[in-house]
């Protein structure tokens, strides 16, 4: 069974009088291991997609598999349960809390699952030390460069062992060395066995990736193999 798989998948809004297809029956299916990104121009539907596979909104119509668990379907609660112990998510603007410190940052989404002090404390080391930044433990994201934000972004998404890890257009903000560095650690972490799934406009960074699918209003057009 695919690690992610959505059939005839729609995403539909209401803006007054007019409904507006942002996704138009998507079919996909993501292996596990897989590392692809999701390329299209602005108004594409590839965020939306992004979104609905990270367990931020729900399908209109269609069926969202998502690690044997019908994500179409699912409660609040549950889709909060499948974000935090499945999936990592990092985003373009890092969305780090700026009164808290690398460690603090880290540690958010186990606190979300329960976890004791001691192991939160442990775990989110770990993560930190794996990108790279353990000088920079009691630093805030203000004290931080927009690499070193990424990176701590990176390491929060990885603290619970998630299966897959979205990241929404995760160079975007940064210069281009900086960006490079961003892309190594994802490839780094694809051939570790995580699968990773970004979104982006750039199709020099689409292009690294093994798998590219591409997205016209609110189709997928090319990719679905």
């Amino acid at each position: 069974m695919p690690l992610i798989e959505l059939t005839e998948v729609a995403k539909r809004y209401r803006v007054g009088e007019q409904e507006i297809a942002a996704l138009d029956g998507v079919n996909l299916s993501i292996e596990a291991g897989e590392y692809a990104a999701i390329i299209g121009p602005s108004g594409s539907g590839k965020s939306t997609l992004m979104h609905l596979l990270g367990c931020l909104d729900t399908p209109t119509s269609g069926r969202m598999m998502i690690d044997g668990v019908d994500a179409s379907r699912a409660s609040g609660n549950q889709l909060s349960e499948l974000r935090n112990r499945k999936i990592g998510f990092v985003f373009q603007s890092f969305n780090l809390l700026p009164k808290f410190n690398v460690l603090q940052n880290v540690e958010l989404p186990m606190i979300y699952a329960g976890l004791r002090a001691a192991e939160r404390r442990q775990r989110a080391l770990a993560a930190i030390e794996r990108v790279g930044l353990s000088n920079r433990v009691k630093n805030t994201p203000l004290q931080l460069s927009g690499g070193q934000m990424q990176r701590v972004a990176i390491a929060r998404a990885l603290v619970n062992d998630p299966r897959i890890i979205f990241a929404d257009e995760p160079t975007g903000n940064l210069d281009s060395t900086t960006g490079e560095s961003i892309l190594a650690l994802f490839h780094e972490l694809n051939v570790q066995g995580r699968t990773i799934v970004l979104v982006t406009h750039d199709k020099d960074i689409a292009a690294r990736t093994p798998r590219r699918i591409e997205m016209r209003d609110g189709k997928i057009v090319a990719g679905n193999l």
